[in-house]
């Protein structure tokens, strides 16, 4: 990738996601995981991928109604949909029943199964359904309600495929993933029997670990290898599907910040740059202790210390207190890596008006500008 073109074209800050990375990134991840396995992407880690991922999964799980209009502006087919989120409106699922049936609803509480199936009824269309079961907080079901649905509420028009389950995200230990998919299908298997049917899907959300910052020490290939040792143990008669969004966008995109202005007190040396911590936010980051995986533009020799801020009026936006470069610059550009996940929708963005950042995807030897930097005072104002 030549920086210096793209940075005498678009002025900073941008996000720069490149293509070919996340198709490389989809077919390690397929293979580790195996041909018995269906990747599902979580759209919420990057939307802006969508045209572009959609043909290189099996599933996209969407979790609002801006998520799902997104993918029918990308042309996303209607069976490669799963609706999921914790708030299903009315409004919103009777939009889906009038334009066409997504291949999965997620039900997550008891008036969500009683929403679909009224709407059901009403339209005369059938759907099929993955009840989450609760980990412990506010997604899914509780056990009770899972059996009471399969038991004693059932539709010819809700078909229910299976049950999908997420704890949390950047989970690093396999031996809790392992204890997690054992008291998992224990439950499926109870489930089948007290019910009299059997389930075809399981739905798996394992919170993969990405590696953000300098001096993380991880074997991602054992770690995976590892992971579908332990899967392979489990549900062998069901089709399983991994749910991912950081681990399948992360290693794809970029942060471009240019320093606009160099200063230096009692508290230390600052770089301040023209971005802030309302366009980037690394999830594990306190206090910007840590450094994440960076490039300075031009090269920058030296080990200088500098505290990197952005240009929020607070003194809570610090990008890295301990950045470690040769003489920075002012127009030097410093480009965060690994940010292709969460990084774009995450921030603060409506804070101070700030205009948000453009985005770039690369495919190829092609860039195009998805969206032009978006000024927000007008939403502000």
């Amino acid at each position: 990738m030549k920086y210096e073109v793209l940075l005498e074209k678009y002025s900073t800050p941008f996000y720069l996601y490149d293509i070919e990375t996340l198709k490389e990134r989809i077919a390690y991840l397929k293979h580790h995981l195996g041909a018995r396995v269906d990747l599902v992407y979580a759209v919420k880690a990057n939307t802006f991928v969508v045209p572009y991922v959609y043909d290189y999964v099996d599933k996209l799980e969407l979790c609002s109604f801006g998520e799902y209009v997104i993918a029918v502006k990308a042309k996303v087919p209607f069976e490669k949909m799963v609706i999921s989120g914790v708030y299903k409106d009315e409004l919103s699922m009777r939009q889906m029943f009038e334009q066409a049936i997504p291949g999965k609803f997620t039900i997550e509480s008891m008036g969500q199964w009683e929403l679909l199936e009224r709407l059901t009824e009403e339209y005369g269309k059938s759907i099929k359904l993955l009840l989450r079961l609760t980990s412990g907080n506010q997604f899914g079901m509780r056990k009770e309600e899972v059996l009471d649905i399969v038991k004693n509420r059932r539709n010819d028009r809700m078909q229910i495929l299976g049950i999908q389950y997420f704890a949390k995200t950047q989970r690093r230990k396999l031996s809790i993933l392992e204890s997690e998919l054992e008291k998992l299908e224990s439950f499926v298997r109870e489930l089948e029997e007290e019910s009299g049917i059997e389930l075809e899907e399981f739905e798996y959300g394992p919170g993969f670990p990405v590696y953000y910052f300098e001096g993380d020490d991880f074997d991602e290939e054992e770690f995976l290898k590892g992971f579908r040792t332990i899967l392979d143990r489990f549900f062998a008669d069901k089709k399983v599907s991994i749910e991912l969004g950081r681990s399948v966008t992360a290693s794809c995109g970029q942060y471009l910040t240019r320093v606009v202005d160099c200063k230096e007190n009692e508290a230390g040396r600052f770089a301040i740059v023209d971005g802030g911590i309302n366009h980037i936010a690394y999830y594990g980051q306190t206090m910007a202790i840590k450094v994440p995986y960076h490039e300075v533009l031009p090269k920058r020799e030296g080990d200088d210390s500098y505290i990197v801020v952005g240009s929020l009026c607070t003194i809570n936006d610090i990008l890295v207190k301990d950045f470690r470069a040769g003489n920075l610059q002012v127009g030097d550009v410093l480009l965060f890596k690994n940010a292709g996940a969460y990084c774009s929708t995450e921030g603060i963005s409506l804070f101070l008006s700030r205009d948000l950042p453009r985005v770039l995807i690369a495919d190829k030897d092609k860039v195009i500008q998805v969206r032009d930097a978006f000024p927000t005072s007008d939403l502000n104002g």
